[in-house]
């Protein structure tokens, strides 16, 4: 089972895929980077995007039946696009055993990229996930 590293290399190899990050939703803090980032400023990213995860996560409105994921259950959403001209921004939730407080962020080349195939892939990389 791939841990951080081998994830993010893994999700380096999509067509189109920019940078990668795992980020815990709570503290806004990237576990892991490789590629670029928005901005050139991984940190900012993570944060950024660690706040639309905590919205989505915590909504009453777009996860109603649950309202955030206890350790290991299924989460209230399972991820969120987002789509400017010229990429996609993917983040992926990753049930854990401990909180679920993580996801995969993954910035797509929108010409390069191939939305579809990067959802079934970070999926199966949020299953096999590591953390620890």
């Amino acid at each position: 089972m791939p841990g951080i590293d081998e994830s993010l290399l893994e999700a380096m190899r999509l067509p189109g895929a920019r940078g990668a990050l795992v980020v815990d939703w709570i503290s806004g803090l990237a576990l892991g980077a490789v590629g670029e980032a928005p901005g050139e400023d991984a940190e900012a990213t993570a944060a950024e995007t660690a706040e639309l995860a905590r919205l989505a996560m915590e909504s009453g409105t777009l996860a109603p039946a649950v309202g955030g994921a206890e350790a290991g259950e299924e989460p209230p959403v399972d991820d969120l696009i987002l789509t400017t001209a010229d990429a996609y921004h993917l983040l992926r939730f990753v049930i854990t055993t401990f909180d679920s407080t993580v996801f995969l962020y993954l910035w797509l080349d929108r010409a390069d990229g191939n939305l579809a195939l990067a959802r079934i892939r970070l999926a199966e990389m949020a299953q096999r996930l590591v953390l620890g």
